[in-house]
């Protein structure tokens, strides 16, 4: 690996980092390369990461974990991180719980989860209504409009 590159290019500074070996990685091309290697040269009888350390669940440096927020942002990505507090609201908000028992917009928030492409796919859903109406929501909880731009009844 090239010093401060990508571990399977060298050519890009990482963005990202494997969260078995902590291998640094730029791209989805790259993680797939690393995903093979990674795998092939795994000890079987290693432990696998827990299932619910997805990227942005919020685990930050805890023991046990393999990852961290800190490995998969960087510095140009600071400005877009939610703060836990706001996320909390997410969980709190009785629009959005409603929204989530749509059986629809589950399966499309299931098929983004798993997608080796998510931005194509994210492009793809944002054109279904239930998918953006489920967005505003979670943008008007995290980024409430600001008072200044209502207008008065």
């Amino acid at each position: 690996m090239a010093a401060g590159g990508c571990g399977v290019c060298g050519a890009a500074a990482p963005k990202y980092r494997c969260p078995r070996c902590r291998e640094p990685y730029c791209s989805v091309p790259c993680c797939r390369q690393h995903k093979e290697q990674c795998a092939a040269r795994r000890d079987p009888s290693a432990d696998s990461p827990p299932t619910s350390q997805q990227p942005g669940a919020g685990t930050s440096g805890t023991p046990g974990n393999s990852w961290s927020v800190e490995d998969i942002l960087t510095d140009s990505d600071e400005q877009d991180r939610v703060p836990l507090q706001k996320l909390k609201l997410l969980g709190e908000s009785e629009e959005l719980k409603d929204l989530l028992r749509n059986p629809h917009l589950r399966q499309l928030l299931l098929a983004v989860d798993q997608a080796e492409e998510r931005n194509s796919l994210m492009k793809k859903y944002m054109q279904e209504p239930l998918f953006v109406e489920f967005v505003d929501c979670c943008l008007r909880i995290v980024e409430p409009p600001e008072k200044e731009n209502i207008l008065p009844e």
